[in-house]
């Protein structure tokens, strides 16, 4: 019985997985015929994607399809002792070496680490990078989240994906979960067992960061975790944001 009931469970789990059932299936599963993709995700700090998305980035770089990291800050409050203008230089070569692995482009919105804003003119900013993308997908933070950069970087790309009328397919990942991210039940999950390893040098590229650190609060277990409730060895947990149903083209109306 209990092999039945887990079979059963990871079958639901996949059918569930929806576009993130595997990157080549994305077309599959929607009514837009088959083409290269376009992948961005929209992070607070260098680390941020890496550590909460990076094994999925890494899958659809591999599979062929373009990926773009969007960094609203350079990190310039995350390093003791340095400079903001210090800590930006030193965590921006940090991202651009991550990016580097994960076959990414980084971008920098210009924002400032600890001081984001949400207002009409850095939606604008944030809303015209991503539409400079064209993508079709986009993952972000979740908006329940302890860090304030954190739910900016949300916040914008909420609002972004709102007035370009769902013209692209919205994902929140979770990063140092309980601790940062909060109240987080994933819709959908990608197995990663392949591209770890991956995700792991990417991580260990923000070297200022303490990436042991990182792995230790939280993201070793919910890879793991993630993994078993996807039924493999190691996986990435995702809410898909619902509510609107998607343009035929991209709509910025103001």
């Amino acid at each position: 019985m209990k092999n039945s009931s887990r079979r059963r469970f990871v079958q639901q789990a996949a059918a569930g997985m929806g576009m993130l059932a595997t990157p080549s299936a994305v077309f599959a599963n929607t009514s837009r015929s088959a083409k290269k993709l376009k992948v961005v995700c929209v992070g607070g700090h260098p680390d941020d994607p890496e550590s909460g998305c990076g094994g999925t980035l890494a899958k659809f770089s591999q599979a062929g399809h373009s990926v773009t990291i969007i960094y609203l800050t350079r990190g310039e409050a995350g390093i003791p002792g340095k400079s903001n203008a210090e800590a930006a230089a030193i965590r921006s070569k940090e991202a651009e070496a991550a990016s580097v692995i994960l076959n990414a482009k980084p971008v920098f919105a210009g924002q400032i680490d600890g001081a984001t804003i949400m207002n009409n003119e850095w939606l604008k900013t944030v809303q015209d990078l991503i539409k400079l993308e064209q993508p079709d997908i986009v993952f972000t933070h979740w908006p329940l989240d302890g860090h304030k950069d954190h739910q900016i970087a949300s916040l914008l790309s909420i609002q972004t994906w709102v007035r370009s009328g769902a013209a692209f397919d919205l994902y929140f990942f979770e990063v140092c979960t309980g601790e940062q991210t909060l109240i987080f039940h994933p819709t959908d999950y990608v197995d990663i067992s392949d591209t770890q390893e991956l995700k792991r040098k990417a991580v260990y590229c923000h070297t200022s960061q303490d990436p042991p650190g990182i792995y230790q609060c939280g993201h070793a277990a919910s890879e793991e975790f993630r993994g078993r409730e996807l039924g493999v060895k190691a996986g990435e947990g995702f809410i898909h944001m619902r509510g609107k149903t998607r343009g035929n083209s991209f709509d910025w109306s103001k």
